[in-house]
């Protein structure tokens, strides 16, 4: 089986609120280890993590070598104060803030960065992301400071403009990648930044009766569509499928991940994913970039 190339140890796949609250004050080893035995008996042995607030993906990491899995983890999301991701990060105001969260990274042992430069897919309305991206300027001095101190850069991102900019500023993996036009395929796929989807963050909400299926339907065909267009022109994709997110159960959603890629990718699915788990697993590890 491939790794799930992201995934959140914190949260479960049911409510962002309660699975946080959780961990408040002490992280929960059992939960931990509850869903690291699910990856194991899946044989799921690679997760890289995409990171939280509370200390729950570090000790996830300490752990995971029990069950027979290489993990990687962040110190948390970084967002801008006011955007997108506080809610399971830390928010920055300025540059300064953000160098002395990627020195603290540094102290803690992270193994990358990562950075929330857009907001969230609008499951209720076609073409929305909640939200206002970071400018290109912003995306670019992020992805540079990281890259300054060693750091591969995984990238929370969804509109075309924004993974452009990402692409543009060397960005190593694009999370999510929604609503991608043809120059940002192009882009992605001749930057050698790996793309993970998380194609089953959008799937498994079909018939949830949560949002509305028609708008589902349509976003995860764009998304199938450009899966297959960037790997087509030669672009890396992995395996990812932010586990822990809403309808999205550890090791079960990585298996469902699976199946949406291959509905993508066809005959070459295997081949496509082992090599861009090869490019994560290369990438992704604290002191894998020199400055």
């Amino acid at each position: 089986m491939f790794g799930d190339c992201h995934m959140h140890m914190v949260l479960d796949g049911v409510y962002y609120k309660d699975a946080i609250a959780a961990h408040r004050g002490h992280v929960r080893d059992d939960l931990i280890r509850q869903r690291l035995t699910a990856y194991a008996g899946a044989g799921i042995r690679y997760l890289r993590d995409g990171g939280d607030a509370f200390g729950v993906a570090l000790r996830a990491r300490e752990l995971a070598p029990e069950y027979g899995i290489e993990y990687r983890a962040p110190l948390c999301p970084m967002c801008l104060k006011g955007r997108y991701g506080a809610f399971i990060g830390r928010a920055f105001e300025t540059l300064e803030d953000y160098r002395a969260m990627v020195a603290e990274a540094r102290q803690a042992g992270a193994d990358f960065i990562k950075v929330m430069i857009s907001g969230l897919v609008d499951f209720d309305h076609f073409g929305v992301i909640t939200s206002e991206p970071l400018t290109a300027q912003q995306i670019r001095e992020l992805i540079t400071i990281a890259h300054g101190e060693g750091f591969s850069v995984m990238a929370h991102a969804n509109g075309a403009q924004t993974v452009l900019a990402a692409v543009e500023a060397g960005v190593d993996s694009v999370e999510h990648g929604a609503y991608l036009d043809r120059e940002a395929v192009d882009a992605l796929a001749q930057s050698g930044a790996v793309w993970v989807p998380t194609l089953v963050t959008i799937g498994n909400l079909i018939g949830c009766g949560r949002y509305p299926d028609d708008v589902l339907t349509r976003i995860l065909d764009i998304q199938l569509e450009n899966v297959a267009l960037c790997a087509k022109l030669g672009g890396s994709v992995a395996l990812g499928s932010d586990n822990g997110a809403y309808q999205v159960p550890h090791a079960k959603g990585t298996l469902d991940e699976y199946a949406l890629l291959k509905r993508a990718l066809g005959p070459r699915t295997d081949d496509i994913l082992r090599a861009g788990e090869k490019a994560i697993r290369e990438r992704f590890v604290w002191g894998g970039r020199q400055p």
